[in-house]
């Protein structure tokens, strides 16, 4: 199945098909103390990247009237990344030839399957995995950094996809067959 992108107003837009990476969906994330993702969009996903920087002008104009005086500031931080330039893609080589970008919210962000079914554990949802999210993006000014922020609303999860490196692994890959018997009993007074 194909999944576009797609506008729903001036603010909010629904990606296309993207990794998720660094999901804190179902409980906050205790150093920003939000729920928050990280989406990795392929630069070939061209409708995402174009919608995401027609909502990105959009809340400037909203922002140089708003809190900027009229022009956007020295120090403008915007919600597109490139994983090319802003990542060791030699380290993580799932941000090469992509873009990425964080979400965040204080609101618990809703989780369904493709089926729209709500999703309830959290082990179903992790870097790796291919998603789709809804996302609003506003104008921010605080303690003297400025930009255009990236609001979470909800997540579909698409299908399954390779885990990014955690340092877990599957049970099951680590207990396989040819390991039983093998080596000497464990003496713990040796």
């Amino acid at each position: 199945m194909d999944y576009h992108a797609k506008k729903m107003d001036d603010r909010r837009m629904r990606t296309g098909k993207c990794r998720l990476s660094f999901p804190h969906v179902f409980e906050v994330y205790s150093e920003s103390g939000k729920y928050q993702v990280q989406l990795i969009i392929p630069k070939t996903d061209k409708e995402t990247i174009a919608l995401i920087s027609a909502l990105e002008k959009s809340a400037q104009e909203d922002g140089k009237a708003k809190m900027w005086n009229g022009k956007l500031p020295k120090k403008y931080s915007g919600p597109l990344h490139d994983g090319d330039i802003e990542q060791d893609t030699t380290e993580r080589p799932e941000y090469e030839g992509c873009y990425y970008i964080n979400a965040k919210s204080t609101r618990r962000p809703g989780v369904v399957d493709k089926d729209r079914e709500i999703i309830t554990d959290e082990f179903e949802l992790y870097g790796g995995c291919y998603v789709r999210a809804t996302l609003a993006f506003f104008p921010y000014e605080n303690s003297g950094n400025a930009g255009v922020g990236c609001l979470l609303n909800n997540l579909q999860k698409l299908e399954e996809g390779d885990k990014f490196g955690s340092g877990v692994s599957d049970p099951e890959d680590d207990f396989d067959d040819d390991s039983i018997g093998e080596g000497l009993p464990f003496d713990p007074l040796a």
